[in-house]
C-alpha cells in the first residue's frame, strides 16, 4: 500500500520506479515559516534580517527563558558591533577623502583621530589586530604622499 503521489523516478513522472519495492513520493513545495526568528521587541530596523512573515506574527521561537534573553542580547551586541564598525569607516573615509582633496593639513589631522579610534576597536574586538595595522600602515602612507 503506498500513501502520497507515486512519482516514479523521482521527477514527477508517471515512468516506473528503477529501483524495485521502493516508492518515490514528490517533494512537498516550501512554505516560509509562520514564527518569527526571534524575539518580540526587535527593532524595525533589523527586522529583515530576524523575522518571518506574516509580520503581525510576535512570539519568541525559543520557550527557554534563557534562550529568549540571549536572543534579545544578540540584537542588542548587534546593533552596538554596527554602530562601532560605522564610527571606524568614518574615521577612515575621513582621512581618505582629505588625502584626495589634497588637504595635508586635514589628513594628519584626520589621522591623528583615525588610529585611536581603529585601536578602540580592536580592543572591543569588532576588528583583528593585523587588520587595524594594516589600515593604520595604509593610511599613514596615504599620508606621507602628500608631503613629497
Amino acid at each position: 500500500m503506498t500513501l502520497g503521489r507515486k512519482t516514479g523516478n523521482g521527477i514527477g513522472s508517471a515512468l516506473p520506479s528503477i529501483v524495485p519495492n521502493r516508492v518515490f513520493y514528490a517533494p512537498k513545495p516550501w512554505k516560509p515559516p509562520l514564527t518569527p526568528c526571534l524575539w518580540p521587541d526587535a527593532s524595525a530596523e533589523f527586522a529583515p534580517r530576524f523575522w518571518s512573515h506574516p509580520p503581525g506574527v510576535l512570539e519568541p521561537v525559543a520557550n527557554i527563558k534563557s534562550a529568549i534573553k540571549r536572543a534579545g542580547q544578540t540584537i542588542q551586541r548587534r546593533a552596538h558591533n554596527m554602530a562601532a564598525r560605522s564610527r571606524l569607516r568614518t574615521a577612515i573615509k575621513n582621512v581618505l577623502t582629505a588625502v584626495e582633496a589634497g588637504q595635508k593639513e586635514a589628513a594628519v589631522s584626520n589621522l591623528k583621530i583615525a588610529v585611536p579610534v581603529i585601536d578602540a576597536m580592536v580592543n572591543k574586538g569588532i576588528i583583528h589586530r593585523n587588520k587595524a595595522a594594516r589600515h593604520k600602515s595604509q593610511l599613514n602612507a596615504r599620508v606621507k604622499t602628500l608631503a613629497v
